[in-house]
């Protein structure tokens, strides 16, 4: 008869409570479930009808009804033969059916949301500010100047799976880029980390990374599919920190495509072409990085406001100003480190102030756009910095947790034990994989 319950707080002694559970679009569906309520003697005071988000052959039945605790459990226990109850926390009143409920931020299910994400664009000045430490800006005297107009094409990228628009650049931008280029990867050996140093190459081998070429963004997000899942979306202006790292949760990274001013080619406060490629793609690249990036992303899926501005600036002194020990020396993961001259030699001049990344001292640091930073943290691996993040994504209070399927590229939200189930069955096959290769190696192996 009934597949889901929620219902939302009571009060104690005689008060209105909301009982909120599905019923399959069948005849005689909705008067059963009702009867509960009249046998129980509970005053029904508001009806309330919807289609199901969830399942399209069912409704969503709202209940206001006058009950006191005992009676609202009484009438819980019963529905609860007939349907999957949602896990409530705390147990005694209240669930999770949909995040409107509780006035839970909106955030993207599938891959194909993020277009309602990108098309968020923040411009300069208005709803985000200049110095937000994650998001992207069109700077305004570039877009008057006689090439700017190129970024126009953005408008032509508006839904998923959409090819990116390929950029013819002037003489000007591709002899900047030559600058850049040129001058970072005189740093790169003895500044970058070994997985940086490993996959820049490739960027040149599969997506023609050279000092006279400018990468296109279509060849560097296929080449970012087969190395680590990861694939680019390019974006007309800042998006918020939200939107933003919603994008990572899908491994979707959004990407900017004009050049830096040619007059300043070695600092920009900005995200450009050469900060994206130069600093970013090569990690994105590497499959533990690309896995640090999305759980962030991840964690953010739901989050408050004052959660995502903390994962935010975990993010921007990792993915953007991070620092790592490899054989015994520093060496920078951040790509806004990793593609700013100045900084990137300061960074590692021994004359920074520098601290082990820890996520609730990080998360509280002042980010700096226009100027060095006045601190940098640093982290044994990655893989150090990814049990920090995780242990620190446990801290944020949220009624569920979610799971990315790499299949159906979406996000299994965890909220009830039929949802948590699945995950179990899944890794239960995984566990069967391995252990028949195992068997079969130990065969091979004569053990």
């Amino acid at each position: 008869m009934c597949d889901n319950l929620c219902f939302s707080k009571n009060t104690s002694e005689k008060g209105r409570a909301t009982v909120i559970f599905s019923l399959k679009n069948e005849v005689g569906g909705l008067v059963k479930a009702l009867k509960l309520f009249q046998e129980n003697h509970i005053n029904l005071v508001h009806i309330e009808s919807r289609k199901s988000k969830r399942r399209n052959s069912e409704f969503e039945i709202f209940v206001d009804c006058d009950s006191d605790h005992e009676q609202l459990k009484e009438i819980i226990q019963l529905l609860r033969k007939h349907v999957n109850v949602v896990e409530m926390d705390p147990p005694d009143n209240s669930c999770l059916l949909e995040e409107e409920i509780y006035d839970l931020p909106w955030f993207p299910k599938k891959i194909s949301d993020l277009d309602k994400c990108a098309n968020r664009v923040l411009m300069y000045g208005s709803d985000l500010d200049a110095d937000h430490p994650v998001g992207y800006q069109i700077d305004n005297l570039f877009c008057r100047s006689c090439h700017g107009l190129q970024t126009v094409c953005f408008c032509i990228f508006k839904h998923h799976g959409d090819p990116i628009p390929r950029i013819e650049f002037t003489e000007e931008e591709v002899k900047t880029w030559g600058v850049v280029y040129r001058e970072l990867n005189k740093l790169y050996p003895t500044h970058a980390c070994r997985e940086y140093l490993k996959n820049l190459p490739l960027l040149s081998k599969y997506c023609e990374c050279r000092e006279d070429n400018i990468p296109q963004l279509e060849d560097v997000s296929r080449f970012l599919k087969e190395r680590s899942g990861f694939t680019i979306r390019p974006v007309a202006g800042y998006l918020s920190p939200r939107d933003f790292l919603a994008g990572l949760a899908f491994r979707v990274f959004h990407c900017t495509q004009y050049v830096r001013h040619s007059s300043n080619p070695l600092y920009t406060p900005e995200p450009d072409t050469c900060h994206e490629l130069l600093g970013h793609v090569p990690l994105l690249a590497e499959p533990s990085f690309a896995q640090f990036s999305q759980e962030i992303g991840l964690a953010s899926l739901g989050a408050s406001d004052d959660s995502v501005q903390k994962l935010a600036t975990c993010y921007f002194f990792t993915v953007e100003f991070g620092l790592c020990k490899q054989e015994g020396q520093l060496r920078a993961y951040g790509a806004g480190l990793l593609s700013s001259i100045s900084e990137l030699r300061h960074a590692l001049s021994g004359n920074a102030r520098i601290m082990p990344f820890d996520p609730k001292v990080t998360s509280k640091q002042e980010c700096m756009i226009t100027t060095f930073q006045d601190v940098y943290f640093v982290s044994d691996s990655f893989e150090e910095a990814k049990v920090k993040m995780r242990e620190f994504a446990k801290t944020i209070k949220r009624p569920f947790t979610v799971r990315y399927n790499p299949y159906t590229q979406s996000v299994d939200v965890l909220k009830d034990t039929p949802s948590i189930n699945n995950v179990v069955e899944e890794l239960r096959h995984e566990l069967d994989i391995v252990g028949d290769a195992l068997s079969r190696l130990n065969k091979h192996l004569g053990v």
